[in-house]
């Protein structure tokens, strides 16, 4: 479901109120230039959960997963409580913080509810996102979050579909490369497959904690 400009306002109003929340733009590189530049988050801003009303559908996304395999979204999220997050393996602060959050979190729920989370991280960076680095990536982080990597265009669209900005990796002359990507956890519910809320960057492994067990029984949190 494509969000009206209205729609857009509201979510980035709600955003900016909650945390100060803008595009993170992160940098990387293989030399030794500067590693990160990071326009999102204020030092000093608290992070929220965004409920979204009316909730979004979830995107038709089909890309490839870390083991090399074609992997369609909707059809193989369908009736999991699904968290989903679109970021990249070479940046050096918001995407690995997030990750790491969440797999905390995650490993405190029972071994049944754990069964049925599903967790999918989405690469903004294609081209040095290979199957193989994300599942060496995502391995130290949690193995059972599902990685998935392929058409830019496809990511890009699948990402504005639901208020995430999402912009092409820009490469500089002394070798670094930013990529600019939203840095909100969007949560789909089992009981409709469709999106009732995001948390913003900055959500803290307790918050998570807290929340997940009600996630994954259909509620909103």
């Amino acid at each position: 479901m494509q969000i009206t400009s209205a729609r857009r306002a509201g979510v980035a109003v709600a955003l900016a109120a909650a945390s100060g929340f803008g595009l993170t733009a992160c940098g990387g590189s293989s030399g030794d230039g500067p590693v990160a530049v990071v326009s999102g988050p204020t030092a000093s801003a608290e992070p929220g959960v965004i409920p979204l009303d009316p909730p979004d559908a979830k995107p038709e996304l089909a890309l490839t997963d870390q083991d090399g395999h074609r992997y369609d979204l909707v059809e193989q999220t369908a009736g999991h409580p699904t968290l989903l997050y679109f970021g990249y393996t070479h940046c050096p602060d918001v995407c690995p913080t997030t990750m790491a959050d969440i797999a905390l979190a995650a490993r405190k729920l029972p071994a049944a509810e754990r069964q049925k989370l599903r967790v999918v991280f989405v690469s903004t960076d294609p081209d040095r996102d290979t199957p193989e680095r994300i599942k060496q990536w995502l391995g130290a982080v949690d193995p059972h979050f599902v990685g998935l990597t392929g058409d830019f265009t496809a990511v890009q669209r699948a990402a504005r579909s639901l208020g995430v900005g999402v912009s092409p990796p820009v490469k500089h002359k002394d070798g670094t490369e930013t990529v600019s990507h939203g840095a909100e956890v969007i949560v789909f519910s089992p009981k409709d497959d469709k999106a009732h809320l995001l948390y913003t960057s900055g959500t803290s492994e307790q918050r998570y904690t807290a929340d997940l067990p009600k996630i994954v029984n259909g509620e909103t949190p």
